[in-house]
């Protein structure tokens, strides 16, 4: 179970990646993408399908951006998922989000197991926006359901 002290953790790290972020200006990746650009994060997008999103340099892979990032939030499937925690480990990525908001997400169970045997700090689930201050009312109602369920972290 992913523990608030792990969330907590990661939204203070200021270097992220944000894997899997569309070409699609209106897909919720994109959202998510200038959400952090926003709130003064250094993220940085990988897609290899493109080379921009929205003015920044888009990598193909994890390995490319040097200095290596202090975080992954993944927006893939899992399929892809088992891929790019391979990515993070050869690159030295410490920290791995999963994310999920409604549907299947990118969480995989074989990809948390890898990222648990090799000591990488990982987020199975959850969407950045519910634990990030100030966002908008759907978001807060969606990290109050999971309150009330029992489901939020602690």
């Amino acid at each position: 179970m992913t523990k608030l002290r792990t969330i907590e953790d990661f939204l203070s790290q200021k270097r992220l990646a944000i894997v899997g972020v569309s070409r699609d200006p209106q897909d919720f990746t994109r959202k998510v993408f200038n959400e952090f650009q926003k709130r003064g994060y250094e993220v940085f997008p990988v897609n290899p399908k493109t080379s921009e999103i929205d003015g920044a340099k888009c990598y193909p892979r994890l390995q490319e951006i040097v200095p290596t990032v202090d975080g992954a939030l993944l927006m893939t499937v899992p399929g892809v998922t088992d891929k790019i925690v391979r990515d993070c480990k050869e690159a030295g990525i410490p920290r791995v989000w999963m994310h999920r908001g409604e549907g299947i997400g990118a969480v995989s169970e074989s990809a948390i197991l890898y990222c648990q045997e090799q000591a990488i700090e990982v987020i199975a689930g959850f969407c950045p926006f519910m634990f990030l201050p100030n966002t908008g009312f759907f978001h807060r109602l969606h990290g109050f359901v999971k309150k009330v369920g029992g489901n939020y972290p602690k």
